[in-house]
């Protein structure tokens, strides 16, 4: 496969099906948006020294590449000619959960909030936050296309409770760690 095909050359792209869309279409922001997630997900993975978390992390790309597939899909070309669906839904309900018991788990060594956390603390509890930033902005893109086409529900919840539990690693890691919270105080 080449890397280059210049068919974008002037501005389109194809949607996985074939349908060609300008580059600033909302579908493509939506699964760009979720790949540039991946990505940071990918430097927090490589920074994370336990392997649980790490294999964790590296469910949640796996699972962000599924959504960004599922966005990049032509709606209209869904179903193959011989009635077979393009691509397997693979974020169902499970994937969901899987994010709250992690969230659940970790929050059990980590003392309550009771304010407001400001990001930072140390490097890689700050990409944490970025890659949370990220996944929120991802989620409001989704919403966005959503008011448009029909985006299955689980996909939003999904990058929903995905930034809750990014929150939630970036205390875990800063508290293993022993890295002070900074906690706004109005």
């Amino acid at each position: 496969m080449k890397i280059y095909t210049k068919t974008g050359d002037k501005g389109t792209t194809a949607l996985y099906g074939g349908t060609r869309v300008s580059k600033d279409h909302i579908r493509i922001d939506a699964y760009g948006t979720v790949d540039e997630l991946n990505s940071w997900v990918g430097l927090i993975r490589d920074e994370i020294q336990l392997s649980t978390d790490q294999n964790t992390l590296l469910k949640i790309q796996k699972n962000l590449f599924y959504i960004g597939a599922e966005l990049a899909l032509d709606p209209d070309k869904k179903v193959l000619a011989n009635g077979q669906n393009r691509l397997k839904k693979v974020i169902e309900i499970s994937q969901i959960q899987f994010l709250e018991e992690q969230i659940d788990l970790y929050e059990k060594n980590l003392t309550p909030l009771t304010h407001f956390i400001l990001p930072g603390g140390h490097k890689t509890t700050s990409q944490i936050h970025i890659a949370r930033t990220i996944c929120r902005k991802a989620e409001r893109i989704v919403v966005a296309l959503s008011n448009l086409e029909k985006v299955r529900p689980e996909l939003i919840q999904y990058l929903n409770r995905l930034s809750d539990y990014l929150f939630t690693l970036a205390r875990k890691i800063g508290n293993d760690n022993q890295y002070k919270e900074t906690l706004w105080l109005p």
